[in-house]
């Protein structure tokens, strides 16, 4: 299940929860849940923030962030702290500015590349201005080393002054232009596989289609009818404990979450990948570099006023932290995780009876696959992923359709999704059940993930020396392996009895202690 982004017309959304100061029990750290769970004066809102992120194929390295986190002061006031910046390649997308331009209005971003290509023109004259200037110091300073008459040393000292004052004023300006640079290219989407359908979500192709819907003698019940009946859940009662939108899960429906969750689990670690459970609450800058938007009038994600962190929306956010800042050994990769989260939506914008009930919900249990690997390698576990998607969605008998997502349903890290959308024959329609995305080095140029390859490039001769191989970026690929809420929605309404009970898929039941059906109460 995909978190929307702020680009190709899917935004993200965040609410905001109200962090007070912690008790003295608990040290200053805004990681601490206690004072948000205990305060009575918790509240919500939404507040707007920065825009998303960079471009995958088109990037730089660019400079640490920590080198510019001072705030300077100027004639016009204090300069503000500027943002974590994102490796873009801006000379890549200079170079490429037809390709990056028809991927902008395919994909429905709100990019401005022109106001890119702009600033980056600007950005390299006042550079070249600053050397010149920096230049021109050196050697003022070099001429003060030898022995000069009072008059031409002062004349030289006056002259170092007047440079070094220009120096700083062009410095702060680069700075200044800078900061905007990366705004507003953070907002180019990532480019898109070639074999993507161009268009809205309507032009996204079938890949596969698994069975068949199945056939009822009676007459059908929804999950939400299904789960009143057998006692499953409570939506009344939540609603009056958090709002909207929340449940209260019950009986046999905690058992199948559970059952659900460690049966996923222990079938992904079959195929080599690692176990994780993950903070929920991340840094908001994490979630800019994964490519969503933490804050704005639509955004996804429920945002901590007062602090710069979030309730994760999926664990891909901070999965994907997981190595940030680092540089990777060859040998490491791949690296394959699945992990285990809660996951927490606003969901704004959300209404009308395709929401009803468990399908679209502000609070749910996932289990999620992350990937980090090589770039030649990324097209084949996207392959993978999907593959596993499909072979537990088998497993358990669903009736489901795998889709190739058209362009502007991509968000903007993704380079090419799948969707999988199974048959819910209570809602009468096909539902979203998870997503596969390739996002190449999108978040890895954002998040700072290296690696280094044993051998360099073949179009590369290195330098003599040790470990003088260049670093390159890893591509990262994400996929749900289990929404809980919506595989309940599809194992109630495929599994429904006619005599009003629900019978247990049978990959199922060892984790349900042998339960084989949930009956009515009754009985």
């Amino acid at each position: 299940m995909r978190l929307g982004c702020c680009f190709g017309g899917a935004a993200l959304h965040t609410l905001k929860l109200a962090a007070l100061a912690s008790p003295s029990s608990f040290p200053p750290s805004r990681s601490v849940l206690a004072p948000l769970l205990c305060s009575p004066r918790a509240a919500l809102r939404f507040s707007p923030l920065a825009r998303a992120l960079s471009s995958a194929p088109a990037v730089q390295p660019a400079a640490p962030a920590s080198s510019k986190d001072a705030t300077k002061a100027t004639s016009d006031g204090p300069l503000a702290k500027p943002q974590w910046n994102a490796s873009i390649d801006f000379k890549w997308i200079r170079d490429n500015k037809d390709a990056v331009a028809t991927n902008i209005r395919n994909r429905n971003s709100n990019a401005d590349l022109e106001l890119v290509l702009e600033l980056y023109a600007k950005m390299l004259d006042l550079q070249k201005e600053v050397e010149r200037l920096r230049g021109e110091r050196n050697v003022v300073a070099n001429k003060m080393k030898g022995k000069l008459e009072p008059s031409e040393r002062q004349k030289l000292i006056e002259e170092g002054k007047n440079l070094k004052e220009g120096l700083v004023t062009l410095e702060e300006d680069l700075l200044r232009l800078t900061d905007e640079l990366q705004q507003e290219a953070q907002c180019i989407p990532n480019m898109t596989h070639p074999d993507v359908p161009i268009g809205d979500e309507d032009c996204s192709t079938v890949r596969t289609t698994v069975g068949s819907p199945r056939e009822f003698s009676f007459p059908i019940k929804d999950h939400l009818q299904l789960g009143k009946e057998l006692d499953l859940f409570d939506f009344d009662a939540a609603a009056k404990v958090s709002g909207s939108k929340f449940y209260y899960l019950k009986n046999e429906a905690v058992m199948l979450e559970m059952a659900l969750t460690n049966w996923t689990v222990s079938e992904v670690i079959k195929r080599g990948f690692i176990p994780l459970i993950t903070p929920e609450i991340v840094r908001s800058s994490v979630v800019e570099k994964c490519g969503f938007q933490p804050r704005g009038e639509n955004t996804q994600v429920y945002s901590i006023e007062g602090s710069d962190q979030c309730l994760v929306g999926t664990a891909e956010i901070p999965v994907g932290g997981i190595h940030m800042d680092s540089i990777l050994a060859d040998s490491q990769l791949p690296l394959k995780y699945v992990a285990f989260s809660h996951c927490f939506r606003t969901e704004a914008g959300a209404a009308g009876t395709a929401s009803r009930g468990l399908y679209r919900v502000h609070q749910f249990s996932k289990v999620e696959m992350f990937v980090l690997c090589r770039p030649e390698e990324s097209d084949s576990y996207h392959e993978e992923l999907i593959r596993i998607e499909e072979e537990l969605f088998s497993l358990l008998g669903l009736h489901f359709k795998t889709l190739d997502m058209a362009t502007a349903d991509l968000g903007a890290p993704a380079y090419r999704k799948f969707d999988v959308e199974a048959w819910m024959p209570g809602l009468g329609r096909y539902g979203e059940i998870s997503s596969a995305s390739n996002c190449t080095d999108y978040q890895s140029r954002r998040l700072g993930i290296r690696y280094r390859p044993s051998e360099p490039p073949s179009s590369t001769t290195p330098k003599k020396g040790k470990g003088n191989v260049p670093t390159q970026f890893v591509h990262t690929l994400n996929a749900t392996a289990c929404a809980v809420p919506r595989m309940i929605v599809c194992i109630l309404e495929n599994y429904q009895q006619e005599d009003g009970s629900v019978m247990i898929p049978e990959p199922l039941r060892p984790f349900m202690g042998g339960l084989e059906r949930i009956t009515p109460k009754s009985q």
